[in-house]
């Protein structure tokens, strides 16, 4: 998938300030906590899958839905940025995208200050061994 067909789904974890700046990349993100304030995890990956948009999400739950229950998922976007590296989440978030648009789709992507790791679902091809940093960004 190539960048200018990108859609996001961001779950009311997601920093709202991702959810801005990706809108202001022109880049269509349904923001679940503008029309709920609890989802059902399990719903949001059938609603992303239905609706062909990599999840961003700051709940590392999504990770046990994708690996360990074997869940089809369109991607997921895992952010895990302490309070201190915060300052430059948004920053990240587009260098990834704009930098790793076509090794996203179907993939799960941690993001953290300073680095990102990409694992395809298993059963995929990698484009790196899970636990392992894909490359610093």
């Amino acid at each position: 998938m190539d960048r200018a067909q990108l859609r996001f789904l961001a779950d009311e974890s997601c920093d709202f300030a991702v959810v801005r700046a990706l809108r202001a990349d022109g880049f269509d993100v349904y923001a679940v906590s503008e029309i709920m304030q609890r989802s059902d995890d399990r719903l949001l990956i059938e609603q992303a899958v239905r609706e062909s948009r990599i999840l961003l999400t700051e709940d590392k739950d999504f990770g046990w839905l994708v690996f360990a229950s074997s869940a089809q998922s369109a991607g997921v976007i895992l952010i895990r940025f302490p309070g201190q590296g915060r300052l430059t989440l948004v920053d990240m978030v587009r260098r990834v995208v704009r930098e790793q648009a076509e090794q996203l789709d179907e993939s799960f992507v941690v993001l953290q200050p300073g680095a990102v790791r990409i694992t395809r679902k298993p059963g995929g091809l990698a484009t790196a061994p899970p636990g392992r940093d894909d490359s610093a960004v």
